[in-house]
């Protein structure tokens, strides 16, 4: 782009053009997609690295446009459009057609409908002119319907020079384009087509009726069906009429078996024909709409509709699929985009709407590890994708800016004070770390503060108990990213039951919160917690430490203003003596993997201790699953030698101080007050080590 001063790979732009989108039933799950020109895909919603890279996706051996249906029952297999069934962990692609080679007997398009049962996992339904089924993997297939097109239709007068080319000259040209089998009437299945006509059968494919809305003509295409998960009656259509030179979107829904139908667009503007329509599966009436420029929500069963555009491009927008609390978008020409935890959207209402404050129920959160990456960490060009929040995702609402402080706070079960995060807290001073720190602040993930402003707000507990008072501070080289937080970080929170308080303008509102593990650690609930008590011994051994290093600077700097004072006179000389054992108790950080020389055979001091727990907390933190024999003989001994310190201090400040104070006192000068606050904090090291 600048004459060859620089380059990049070509694959650093978002530029995928998918017709349809899915997912499976992993976790983390994975989203799927036939692109335009360029095969398939499939990439993992949230990388265990950080951020999702091309360690994270992979083609997945379904031809190109169309559908991707995954089995249900088996994540490893899908299934494709012009039909492969795929096992995706040895790439084998098998043709499973119902038509091994054309005959002409049936008709095709590019992006033919493949689609599972949501009653009946081992049902699978594909669509042609007639509509297949197969219970068997594809190794059989029975066509359950008649043609379902139309036998004829007028060409619309925009073909032009164009109508001499239909090879049909006004008949059979449609196929099945869109199946919706019911998520509550196995036997009722819906079928668009896109010669604009919908067919219904309530008995498997015995029987099928026309039940088209009498809107559309024959070039509309039925782009997408969607039965309702509530009530087998009720069914929405997405209609997109480009091909009429009809940019306007067309959605309908019924509530009749396909009796009747209204249309429901109030609040889509002209100019995106419409292409997709999807109903949450929690709240009724929670509908979802994708057109050619936008996504759309209605809360009320599509009466009326309003922009969730948010950050998304202006694109294409050619289907939607709603995994758990998560909205995944499928775009033509901006790849994929998710839009995590639309728990908010289905608790609004005009209660909601119309409170001054509102603190939504928190989805269930994950615990899980944001990045395990140990490897040299990829160059900020490669193309990337962003993880999730990892943590607790907390919504609230003000209706106007708070006059007070607003506050979070993260209870357990036991009720006691796990977190609490504040709008006056201050944020950490960025231009000093990038001072301080060897890497680009381009990677540092900027700490979050409470907000206290009017509107909404999105807030992440990362799932840890407070961070510890250390010494040294670091983002580590060796598993950086973008977005990467400052170590060290706090104890993992056990999975369980908490509360989430939010406090504004002195009222509270209350919230229950679950935090589950990360479903693929098989560790005991006995294993983790004994692993967070390592992590918490090791946070407190920190804090107390550093506590301790602070009273012993705090009164090493009072000693060397009376030493001034004090000159070479007796009570100098006592001054001296107490200085040199309190510097052997305060220490030094010792350089070095994990602070530890080779052979080094010395005594703990402050800073060592302090050091020598943050190392316990890593390795405690390493893994969720027991502390090893080693690190729990480890920790005992740095248990004991924290303990052999304090003793050191307590004999310092309750007997050397005191006969000081005696002295200094006989001397004219102002005694030492070991509780006296140093003037600055121990000192610290940014880090960036590419050690941990």
């Amino acid at each position: 782009m600048n004459g060859g001063e620089t380059w990049s790979s070509w694959y650093n732009q978002p530029t995928g053009q998918f017709y349809h989108v899915t997912t499976d039933n992993r976790f983390p799950y994975w989203v799927y997609g036939s692109q335009q020109e360029s095969g398939s895909a499939g990439t993992a919603s949230r990388s265990d690295t950080g951020e999702i890279t091309f360690h994270d996706w992979h083609v997945v051996g379904v031809f190109e446009y169309g559908y991707i249906a995954v089995d249900p029952l088996d994540s490893n297999v899908l299934y494709g459009s012009w039909l492969t069934r795929t096992k995706q962990d040895i790439f084998e692609v098998a043709q499973v057609t119902p038509e091994p080679f054309r005959t002409g007997q049936y008709r095709y398009t590019r992006t033919l409908p493949v689609v599972f049962s949501p009653l009946n996992p081992h049902a699978l339904y594909f669509g042609t002119n007639v509509l297949f089924k197969t219970t068997d993997a594809g190794n059989s297939w029975e066509a359950i319907s008649p043609d379902l097109t139309r036998k004829s239709y007028d060409l619309p007068k925009n073909l032009g020079v164009f109508a001499a080319y239909d090879p049909e000259k006004g008949k059979h040209r449609g196929v099945i384009y869109a199946v919706a089998p019911s998520f509550k009437e196995e036997g009722t299945i819906w079928a668009g087509t896109d010669d604009g006509l919908i067919q219904l059968t309530r008995d498997g494919g015995k029987t099928w009726t026309d039940v088209t809305p009498p809107q559309l003509v024959p070039w509309s295409k039925v782009s997408i069906l969607e039965a309702s998960h509530f009530d087998a009656g009720t069914a929405y259509a997405a209609i997109n009429s480009f091909r009429l030179d009809d940019l306007r979107a067309h959605i309908y829904r019924t509530r009749d078996f396909g009796k009747t139908w209204t249309e429901i667009t109030k609040g889509i503007p002209a100019g995106g024909a419409s292409n997709v329509v999807r109903e949450d599966a929690v709240r009724k009436g929670l509908l979802f709409a994708g057109t050619e420029g936008a996504v759309y929500v209605s809360f009320d069963d599509g009466e009326n509709w309003q922009p969730l555009q948010l950050n998304l491009p202006h694109t294409s927008m050619r289907d939607l699929a709603i995994h758990g609390d998560d909205l995944v978008v499928g775009t033509h020409g901006r790849s994929f985009w998710i839009l995590d935890d639309i728990t908010p959207l289905r608790q609004m209402s005009a209660e909601v709407a119309a409170a001054k404050v509102h603190l939504f129920a928190p989805q269930t959160a994950v615990r899980f590890r944001w990045n395990r990456a140990t490897d040299t960490p990829l160059p900020p060009e490669e193309p990337a994708g962003k993880n999730p929040p990892d943590g607790a995702i907390i919504d609230y609402y003000l209706a106007s800016a708070a006059s007070g402080p607003v506050t979070i706070e993260i209870l357990d079960a036991n009720n006691h004070l796990v977190r609490k995060y504040a709008s006056t807290d201050k944020p950490l001073d960025m231009t000093k770390i990038a001072t301080e720190n060897p890497i680009p602040m381009y990677w540092v993930r900027h700490e979050q503060i409470l907000s206290g402003e009017a509107g909404m707000h999105r807030f992440v507990w990362d799932v840890r108990n407070p961070q510890p008072e250390s010494l040294t501070h670091e983002y580590p080289i060796s598993a950086i990213v973008h977005n990467t937080p400052r170590y060290p970080l706090g104890a993992f929170a056990m999975p369980g039951a908490y509360t989430v308080k939010l406090t504004v303008d002195g009222k509270t509102h209350t919230q229950p919160l679950t935090v589950k593990m990360d479903p693929r650690i098989k560790s005991s609930l006995a294993d983790l917690h004994k692993q967070f008590v390592m992590e918490s011994a090791s946070v407190s051994g920190m804090n107390e430490s550093y506590e301790l290093l602070s009273r012993v600077r705090s009164v090493r700097a009072q000693m060397k203003e009376r030493t001034e004072k004090a000159g070479k006179s007796a009570v100098g000389e006592k001054i001296a003596a107490l200085d040199k054992v309190l510097a052997e108790l305060e220490g030094a950080p010792v350089p070095g993997f994990a602070g530890v020389p080779p052979g080094s055979k010395q005594r703990e001091n402050l800073s060592t201790l302090n050091q020598h727990f943050g190392a316990m907390l890593a390795v405690a933190d390493s893994a969720d699953a027991v502390p090893t024999t080693q690190a729990d003989a480890a920790f005992k001994e740095l248990g004991n030698e924290l303990t052999r310190c304090l003793a050191q201090w307590q004999h310092y400040r309750d007997y050397e101080i005191v006969e000081l104070n005696a002295d200094l006192k006989k001397a004219g000068l102002a005694p030492i007050d070991p509780k006296e606050p140093p003037k600055e904090a121990p000192a610290e090291d940014a880090g960036g080590d590419d050690e941990p």
